[in-house]
C-alpha cells in the first residue's frame, strides 16, 4: 500500500472541460522565488538544479517522481516548476519505518504545508521496503529521480527494490535520473556504503539489472578538487563537513563531492 497525501486544494467537476495547453517552465520563479532557504539556493554553485533538471529531460506537463526527497532541497525547484503544469510525487519514508524515518517525513510534511500556495498539489507516497514501494501508478512517470541517495539504499539492501519501483513508475520511454556521489571505479562495495562514494560502473550495472539503458552520461556536477578518500566519507566535504575542525577551512575550499549525473531510460518496448 502507497501512502498518499495531497497538499493543496482540489476541486473536482463532472462535467469535462478542455485543459488549457502546457505554459513553459518558470525557472526564474522556481529558482529564485522567496519560498527557497537561503542555505538552500546557496547551493546552487554545486547542485546546478537547471542544468541537472535539463539535461534529465523535464519540460512542462510531465508527471515527475522525486525518490527519497529528504527535507525537500529538490522540492523548492520542482514543486513550483510543475504547479498547475505537470504533476510532482514524492517518494518519501513511510510513517512506521521508525524515529528518524517519521522525523525527516514530517518536517517534510511541515515544509509543504508551509509553501502550499508556491508548491500547489504534490502527491506524496511512500518508498519504504517492504511494505510501501508503489512511488506512483504504473507506468505513469515520464522522469523518475535519484539525487544522491545509492549509497542509502545499499546500506539499507534495497538498491535492486528501489531500482524496480523507479522502473514500474516509468512509462515506456521514461527517464530515470541519477545524481550521486562518485568513486573510482573498482572500490569495493562495503567502502562505497561507507563512504558514500560510489562507482559509475556499480551504478550502471544496477540499472541495467532490473531494465534500464543507458541513455547518456554527463559531468555538470563534476568537481575535479574532489580526492573521494576521505576517513569519514563524503561528509567531511560541504555541506556537512564533518572531522577535524583544523582541516575545515581545506575542505571547505574544495566544495561539494564530486558527482555522477546518469540518464537512464526504460525501453519503449
Amino acid at each position: 500500500m502507497s501512502c498518499v497525501k495531497k497538499f493543496s486544494l482540489v476541486l473536482s467537476f463532472v462535467t469535462l472541460v478542455a485543459l488549457p495547453a502546457s505554459a513553459a517552465l518558470d525557472w526564474s520563479a522556481a529558482l529564485k522565488g522567496e519560498h527557497r532557504e537561503a542555505k538552500n539556493a546557496a547551493r546552487d554553485e554545486f547542485r546546478h538544479p537547471r542544468e541537472t533538471l535539463e539535461f534529465f529531460g523535464l519540460k512542462e506537463g510531465m508527471t515527475v517522481v522525486e525518490l527519497a526527497p529528504g527535507g525537500g532541497w529538490y522540492t523548492e525547484v520542482l514543486a513550483p516548476l510543475l504547479r498547475g503544469n505537470g504533476s510532482y510525487y514524492a517518494a518519501h519514508h513511510g510513517p512506521n519505518s521508525g524515529p528518524y524515518a517519521r522525523r525527516s517525513l514530517g518536517g517534510y510534511l511541515q515544509k509543504l504545508g508551509e509553501n502550499n500556495d508556491v508548491y500547489g498539489e504534490v502527491t506524496v507516497t511512500t518508498l519504504a521496503m517492504p511494505s510501501g514501494v508503489v512511488i506512483a501508478p504504473a507506468g505513469s512517470a515520464d522522469l523518475v529521480l535519484a539525487f544522491r541517495n545509492v549509497h542509502s539504499w545499499m546500506r539499507a539492501g534495497t538498491l535492486a527494490e528501489t531500482f524496480v519501483a523507479a522502473f514500474d513508475a516509468l512509462k515506456p520511454g521514461g527517464v530515470f535520473g541519477i545524481v550521486q556521489h562518485r568513486a573510482s571505479d573498482g572500490r569495493d562495495e562495503e567502502a562505497m556504503k561507507a563512504t558514500g562514494y560510489v562507482s559509475e560502473d556499480f551504478v550502471i550495472a544496477a540499472a541495467r539489472s532490473v531494465g534500464f539503458e543507458l541513455d547518456e552520461r554527463s559531468e555538470i556536477n563534476a568537481n575535479a578538487k574532489d580526492t573521494a578518500d576521505y576517513e569519514k566519507g563524503v561528509w567531511e566535504l560541504p555541506p556537512s563537513l564533518r572531522g577535524d575542525e583544523k582541516d575545515r577551512d581545506a575542505r571547505a575550499a574544495v566544495g561539494e563531492s564530486d558527482r555522477m549525473t546518469l540518464r537512464f531510460v526504460k525501453p519503449a518496448s
